[in-house]
């Protein structure tokens, strides 16, 4: 049995602090509780880190909004089943810092989300949510996920990295 676990997030530097990548800062958690390094998985188009028991990190290496076909190409070539899938990522729906862990359900309009359930062809998969909270104002949503945090929450962040990465420790 294979456990896969997807932080969700966008490429490079510039998108490394912002709220959308709430998800991978949470598998970079993870990877240090291990001191597992993440490495280029060609046939997948991921990077990964195959931990044992079974365990493998991974994050894909596009975009946000087309994560469905590198989840899939994972948990094809690892032969999971949604059921041992777990996929991270950013929340506007839960305030800043609350994280929730639940199988199945709506992607609440996540663009990353809608990929990955519409290449699995299922949404009966685990999902662990990192709360941003709502964008200020009159502020686009895509707007707000592409900013990075601001100073008090990034001095927060570890914190609630850690939190969510407790939910999966036992995995």
């Amino acid at each position: 049995m294979t456990i896969l676990i997807v932080g969700l997030g966008n490429p490079g530097a510039r998108y490394a602090a912002t709220r959308h990548n709430a998800g991978v800062i949470v598998l970079e958690e993870l990877l240090d509780r291990e001191n597992a390094r993440l490495s280029v998985h060609k046939k997948t188009n991921t990077e990964v880190a195959e931990l044992s028991g079974g365990r493998v990190l991974a994050r894909t290496r596009g975009y946000m909004n087309v994560s469905g076909g590198p989840v899939k190409a994972l948990a094809g070539y690892y032969k999971a089943s949604p059921a041992e899938i777990y996929v991270i990522y950013d929340e506007l729906d839960l305030g800043f810092g609350e994280v929730s862990l639940r199988v199945g359900g709506g992607d609440h309009g996540h663009n990353g989300l809608k990929s990955v359930s519409a290449s699995l062809g299922t949404r009966e998969y685990n999902k662990l949510a990192v709360g941003i909270g709502r964008p200020p104002g009159r502020m686009a949503p895509a707007d707000y996920v592409l900013r990075p945090f601001p100073n008090k929450e990034a001095e927060e962040l570890p914190i609630i990295a850690a939190e969510a990465a407790d939910l999966l420790e036992g995995l």
